[in-house]
């Protein structure tokens, strides 16, 4: 690959797994220098620099190696911004055989979904001016677009950065969060793309994420239900009716195959807690005492766990708070609790590792000494022990800063319950039977306060339900209610938050759609990109002078069953009636508060008005009757545009 000054091999690595090939690209060469082999040796660390030419042989190099290897895509799928150089890499392509820039823009993006991972805006890469035009003035001037023409595809109101989100969101023209509530936050995040639409319709959809079952459920579940439900559960993984079985699994069975995963994720932890205690030093008395309520033969301590990266937004301490409250939850001899909290941090993420000094202190009070152990060395293995193994799964992140999660998932299938904030995948996933949420308290609650306020809730759920659950034992040395809620965790989130539901929502909302449109934008040499590249260029010329006034006085009452009248008079300067939509939107409404979803009904175009206006009509009788909001606005429309707002252009009256 071509860099400034330099010229860089990047090697491609193919790993096939089960039908699908992986493909990974390598600069750890010989061939290279040595910061050249650095390039894709680390995810994070470096500097910009070192990202930028991450994300260059990523989006670039991966558009160069497909092609190589005679690879021909029909759909283009960027997790992230960080791949997005991908998309100027295949405008280029067409550029080099005629195309002009908008066209190509076209003809790659409607093929391409972009899918943001962050709910934040501190999140999403950028890189300054110069540094872009350090490594793309070659190719802008390839483009045949200006320097100014080619950071507009970066630019974003809040920063002069080239910014990889907005390059990904105006070179693709579907876009998804990962979760319900992540599809919101990330609409109002990127609002300023779509200036003059509300951020409840722009063009951000959401599918939420998902885990691949057999991979992440225990083979301990897995032998179970070929016993009980019989092999073919591998082909019913989205049958929801189908996991209504798990609950005809007799729960003294159930129950010992939950035991039996605590006791393996015991033997696990005290074999790493041997090691790290070995390692640092510590006595043998010391390690009894860490290990005392981690007992594989006897594994019947209510266990909850806390395991994932130690970022600030997730609040590993949050229990830590108040710490005679924890001492309530965890010391009762009666009712005796384990907390297993383990992790990693980024080696730059000081806070983060303040995190995991903080969880230290505590587990090395010596009150609770062996109550809470932290584990090192967090891995794949240790990963898969904990979501299988603990009783609770707990998620305190800063709402709504949980773009998804999938932690949480992997404990749900596997009979974990989760108590977590509602945000995320758990927002939606929750429904009030199989597991515990806490509803976030206000975003513009003081932070000290509202990590208060949610502590607190954490800490009367543990003691005033989950705990007596937990410990509600009677006759059968278990709980049959704490059984029952785990079945009916395992059988509504295991057909629901797997990666089955997951593809054939990717394919329901986008794929399909993409194939289809980047086949017809393709045909008769890209005619269909070059018609649609010229109306949008129409358009955009024209907007500003587009404008409408109200020629009819609009009443404020009328009888039920009598028709509203709207009469409009609008300024196309220079459009057609067909290029725009007139539309009236229509909703109910009680105390100054929406009640249901705006209903639209579009206003047709009856005549002109002089020279230079044309009238638009509509006669509409409400269906209901009661307090009606409504709106009325113009917008661009073509039937080929993959959203009808996806230009971002609307005229309000």
């Amino acid at each position: 690959m071509q860099f400034p000054g330099r010229i860089i091999i990047v090697k491609v690595w193919r790993a096939q797994i089960g039908h699908v090939s992986l493909y990974l690209l390598d600069t750890d060469l010989p061939e290279n220098s040595e910061y050249d082999r650095l390039i894709t040796h680390q995810l994070y660390g470096g500097n910009k620099t070192m990202r930028i030419e991450q994300e260059i042989i990523l989006g670039v190099g991966g558009v160069a190696a497909l092609r190589e290897m005679d690879i021909k895509p029909t759909i283009w799928h960027s997790n992230e911004g960080h791949a997005a150089f991908m998309m100027l890499a295949r405008a280029l392509e067409l550029v080099r055989q005629g195309l002009d820039f908008a066209s190509a823009t076209e003809a790659v993006a409607v093929n391409t979904i972009f899918t943001t991972h962050t709910a934040v805006p501190a999140g999403h890469d950028h890189f300054p001016e110069d540094m872009m035009h350090h490594y793309f003035q070659d190719m802008y001037h390839e483009l045949k677009i200006s320097q100014e023409e080619f950071m507009r595809l970066g630019y974003t109101s809040n920063n002069h950065d080239f910014n990889m989100t907005a390059l990904a969101i105006h070179m693709s023209r579907m876009h998804n969060g990962v979760s319900r509530i992540h599809r919101d936050v990330s609409a109002d995040v990127c609002r300023d793309l779509w200036p003059q639409i509300e951020p409840e319709e722009n063009p951000i959809d959401y599918v939420t994420n998902g885990v691949h079952v057999p991979t992440f459920l225990a083979q301990e579940w897995a032998d179970l239900f070929d016993r009980r439900l019989g092999s073919q559960w591998r082909n019913k993984q989205h049958d929801p009716e189908f996991w209504a079985g798990i609950h005809n699994i007799p729960d003294h069975i159930f129950w010992s195959v939950r035991q039996s995963l605590k006791s393996q994720l015991f033997y696990s932890i005290r074999a790493r807690l041997r090691e790290q205690n070995l390692r640092n030093h510590g006595s043998e008395a010391h390690l009894d005492r860490l290990l005392r309520f981690a007992d594989p033969i006897n594994p019947n301590i209510l266990t909850l766990g806390f395991a994932r990266r130690f970022a600030t937004y997730k609040r590993a301490t949050l229990l830590f708070r108040d710490l005679d409250w924890l001492r309530k939850l965890l010391l009762d001899p009666e009712r005796p609790v384990l907390l297993i909290f383990a992790g990693k941090a980024h080696p730059a993420d000081l806070p983060g590792q303040e995190l995991i000094r903080r969880i230290y202190q505590v587990a090395d009070m010596p009150e609770f000494r062996g109550h809470i152990l932290l584990v090192e060395g967090y891995d794949l293995r240790l990963a898969r022990r904990l979501v299988s193994g603990v009783d609770v799964w707990l998620n305190n992140p800063i709402y709504p800063l949980e773009a998804s999660g999938t932690s949480g998932m992997k404990a749900g299938i596997n009979g974990t319950l989760n108590l977590s904030i509602l945000d995320g995948w758990w927002g939606e996933g929750h429904d009030g039977k199989n597991g515990w949420g806490i509803k976030p308290v206000s975003e513009n609650m003081e932070a000290s306060l509202r990590d208060a306020e949610e502590s607190r809730a954490f800490h009367e759920i543990l003691h005033d339900q989950v705990i007596p659950l937990y410990y509600d034992h009677g006759k059968f040395g278990y709980s049959v209610k704490w059984v029952d809620m785990a079945k009916h965790s395992m059988s509504s989130l295991l057909p629901q938050y797997g990666t089955k539901r997951m593809v054939g929502e990717y394919i329901q909302k986008f794929y399909t759609l993409a194939s289809q449109q980047g086949a017809g934008y393709s045909q008769d040499n890209f005619a269909v990109a070059k018609d649609i590249a010229t109306w949008k260029t129409r358009i955009n010329a024209a907007w500003d002078g587009v404008s409408a006034r109200r020629l009819d006085t609009p009443g404020k009452q009328l009888e039920f069953g009598d028709a509203l009248h709207f009469k409009l008079a609008v300024k196309l300067n220079g459009l057609l009636p067909e290029d725009v939509v007139v539309e009236l939107l229509l909703s109910r409404q009680y105390n100054k508060v929406r009640l249901n979803q705006f209903q639209h009904f579009r206003l047709e175009c009856t005549g002109t008005i002089g020279t230079n206006e044309h009238q638009f009509e509509l006669n509409h009788i409400p269906e209901l009757c009661g307090r009606q909001q409504y709106y009325l606005r113009v917008y661009p429309h073509h039937p080929l545009l993959t959203h009808p707002l996806e230009m971002g252009r609307m005229v309000w009256l």
